[in-house]
């Protein structure tokens, strides 16, 4: 009975060694897995360090980068010009267009009359003068927000 007791304690004893060694391997494997995390990302923020000669080289790609799409756009407004007047080359070349609108309106039956005495006499017009205002003041913005 005590050879058995003092082999199922060196067995138990033996098999506590055996799980603290898999838990603490466990731990080491767990924290050195954080660890490469840390320095991977680590890595991802600390790129390439910026020194004189590699922003010159940068400077100069970027540089013919941007000449490269200038000149692009160069071309495709050269290419959209020539086959595009303006306004002004338009109403030079065709003087059907100064009354193509009226003739347009006139077709679609919008006839506009204008009653062009109404425009001749200015001295008919009740224009309201500020200075026949008695209770205007130029420097007080709220006198004249009586009329």
């Amino acid at each position: 009975m005590v050879m058995i007791f003092t082999l199922v304690t060196a067995v138990q004893e033996k098999l506590n060694e055996i799980v603290d060694q898999i838990k603490t391997r466990r731990e080491e494997e767990k924290k050195q897995k954080e660890k490469e995390a840390e320095e991977a990302e680590k890595q991802l923020f600390h790129g390439t360090p910026v020194t004189i000669e590699n922003f010159l080289n940068w400077k100069a790609k970027f540089d013919a980068e941007l000449l490269e799409i200038k000149k692009k756009r160069m071309k495709e407004e050269e290419q959209a010009g020539k086959n595009k007047l303006s306004g002004k080359q338009l109403f030079e070349t065709d003087h059907n267009l100064d009354t193509s609108d009226i003739q347009f309106l006139e077709d679609a039956g919008n006839n506009v009359e204008v009653d062009e005495s109404l425009f001749q006499e200015m001295d008919d017009l009740e224009l309201e003068d500020d200075e026949d205002d008695p209770d205007y003041t130029p420097a007080d913005p709220e006198s004249d927000s009586a009329d």
